[in-house]
């Protein structure tokens, strides 16, 4: 295998802000594997509180044996591998994960929604993620907005129906909420919630503390709308634990290491009768096709990386009525072109 990696910082349209902290771009490692002459690519998208960058990236890469690797992939005993030279990192793990999948679905001449059985015809529409900011701001968000069918609004600090009420004043789309821990007492995040579903709110994600396990099992059991687990799920192995506290989980290929145990995590949460959501950190168009890839299995997709920001190297995806298209194409069925990218 050769490898290539590319430091590529992805700049957001706006300043992005969720309950905890603001941004205004994206360190991403991209990773080019070439295999049998055939080549795939992946991508790390690390965002802050995930403790990865371009260090512990570039130092991972170089912890990995390559001559292990052969096709056909085996990504469970990859994977493991990938875990047992570091603890943590999954977003580096992922782009690995995503660049091989990329070249499994070539070499078989096959797309990689195929591969994982995912019906194109049943693609969720997506939403377009608003972050918590004043109303004059939101409300210019809301113009890059209009060719989505759902709105994802970011909350959790003091002016959460002041947001909504703004949204509300311009649009009446569904709304998907993420409030990334935000809300401490229960009693007033029930009260909020049943206000939120009056306001036409399909999902809450990670209402309270992710440790706070009995908490968010209380509003789970009361709550009129699905509450999903977002930073108290990273992993398949997380999952147990969740069984009975929340309605559904979101899934992130940067979470789950990739594609492959992304997929393990959607089969399990089917089989505790869970609800899922396939989101994504900001990312190009390479990790959100890969998850669109698995996003027909979900209920839900949250995957507007690509819309949120400004200088995507790869070609926007195919997007029509508020839902990813994906082509008959082999691998991830990324377009666009790369020749600059890893000189």
């Amino acid at each position: 295998m050769k490898i290539s990696c590319k430091q590529f910082e992805l700049e957001l349209k706006h300043p992005f802000s969720i309950s905890k902290f603001t941004r205004t771009s994206t360190p991403l490692m991209l990773l080019k594997i070439e295999h049998e002459g055939v080549v795939g690519y992946g991508e790390a998208s690390m965002v802050p509180y995930m403790g990865e960058n371009y260090e512990s990236a570039g130092n991972f890469l170089k912890l990995v044996d390559w001559d292990r690797i052969h096709f056909p992939f085996n990504f469970e005993e990859i994977i493991a591998y990938l875990d047992s030279l570091a603890p943590g990192q999954p977003a580096i793990k992922a782009a690995i994960d995503i660049a091989l999948n990329d070249i499994q679905g070539k070499l078989l001449n096959k797309p990689c929604y195929d591969i994982y059985g995912a019906d194109p015809a049943k693609m969720p529409v997506t939403s377009y993620t608003i972050g918590i900011d004043t109303p004059e701001v939101i409300r210019e968000k809301l113009k890059d907005a209009e060719a989505f069918k759902v709105i994802k609004v970011k909350l959790g600090r003091d002016n959460d129906q002041e947001i909504i009420e703004t949204i509300r004043s311009i649009t009446n789309v569904p709304l998907y909420v993420d409030a990334n821990q935000g809300w401490a007492d229960k009693i007033k995040a029930i009260d909020l919630i049943y206000w939120l579903h009056n306001q036409g709110v399909v999902l809450i994600e990670q209402p309270m503390d992710k440790n706070n396990i009995e908490g968010n099992a209380w509003l789970t059991e009361r709550s009129p709308i699905p509450l999903l687990a977002d930073e108290a799920v990273q992993r398949l192995a997380d999952m147990d634990k969740l069984k009975g506290a929340y309605h559904g989980i979101n899934v992130k290929l940067m979470k789950s290491c990739g594609m492959y145990e992304g997929h393990q995590m959607i089969l399990k949460a089917r089989s505790f009768g869970m609800k899922v959501l396939i989101g994504c950190m900001s990312e190009t168009s390479c990790a959100t096709l890969a998850a669109a890839a698995l996003a027909p299995l979900c209920n839900w997709a949250d995957l507007d990386g690509p819309w949120l920001t400004k200088n995507n190297p790869f070609t926007d995806p195919d997007f029509e009525n508020g839902k990813y298209v994906l082509k008959n194409l082999p691998g991830l069925g990324l377009e666009g072109s790369t020749s600059d990218l890893f000189l």
